[in-house]
């Protein structure tokens, strides 16, 4: 059952990174519904295409294929996106990577690699669209951190301190941004089913000496909750970030996690 109005969010343009698959492409979903225009990104072209198909019907969406890290990409996503359903008024910052090590097992490329997607790209790429949002004096920002942004696990390093600083940066910007009617927020979900989350359990259970059915029941058991988010929840809190009804909520970390938080 659809959450939001179909007219929440009309006449504005929604700009979603990460959209190739998981939470992103989610987003995409509810966000078709509440009657904005949607573009897409990613640099999976066939995934975004697939998602833009299946979306054609329901609402205005595209797709711009591209890789965030790259600065010539980040600079034509914007400026195509803007072509083809005009000014930006509203980024999801879904793009990211996960990657667990400890310290005695993190190499410095590692490091570079999760810091210049999850953190980097994500400020840089934001730089872009900010500046149209300032030119209209109205907008709304949501990057997708982690529960990991708000407290340091087990062989999380370099994943960790990346989402800490994505954490950071909103409330930076928040802080600037307010000034312009521009509200900045992030989500921070915990164990979300999604393919990245299936991944990782898999890596687990290699490490562990156990099955990914046994590990998957071991995570469940690890959230008050009892299963993991689905990708659709994150996705209605993102999209409720976005809209009016969220006008005075500025700076702040949303919470996504079955309870796990608290643990």
């Amino acid at each position: 059952m659809p959450l939001f109005h179909d007219r929440a969010l009309e006449e504005h343009h929604i700009l979603i990174t990460g959209a190739s698959g998981g939470i992103g492409a989610e987003t995409a979903k509810v966000a078709i519904q509440t009657g904005s225009k949607v573009t897409i990104t990613g640099r999976n072209e066939e995934k975004l295409q697939e998602l833009t198909d299946s979306l054609k019907g329901k609402g205005s969406i595209n797709y711009v294929a591209g890789d965030l890290i790259d600065q010539e990409d980040r600079e034509r996503i914007v400026e195509k996106a803007s072509e083809l359903h005009g000014p930006i008024t509203g980024l999801v910052n879904s793009a990211g990577i996960a990657f667990g090590a400890t310290l005695e097992e993190l190499q410095e490329d590692d490091i570079r690699k999760v810091m210049e997607l999850n953190y980097t790209a994500t400020v840089l790429f934001t730089q872009l669209v900010y500046r149209q949002m300032l030119q209209q004096e109205k907008g709304a920002i949501v990057n997708v951190s982690s529960l990991s942004g708000l407290r340091g696990t087990h062989g999380n390093i370099a994943y960790s301190a990346s989402k800490f600083a994505v954490i950071g940066f909103t409330q930076s910007l928040a802080i600037e941004a307010i000034e312009h009617n521009i509200r900045v927020n992030a989500v921070c979900p915990g164990f979300v089913d999604t393919e990245m989350a299936q991944n990782i359990l898999k890596k687990k259970a290699e490490k562990q000496g156990r099955s990914f059915e046994e590990q998957m029941e071991w995570a469940k058991g690890t959230i008050p909750s009892g299963r993991l988010t689905s990708p659709e929840e994150v996705a209605n809190s993102i999209i409720y970030l976005l809209t009016d009804a969220a006008e005075n909520i500025v700076g702040e970390s949303m919470k996504i996690s079955g309870g796990n938080v608290m643990r």
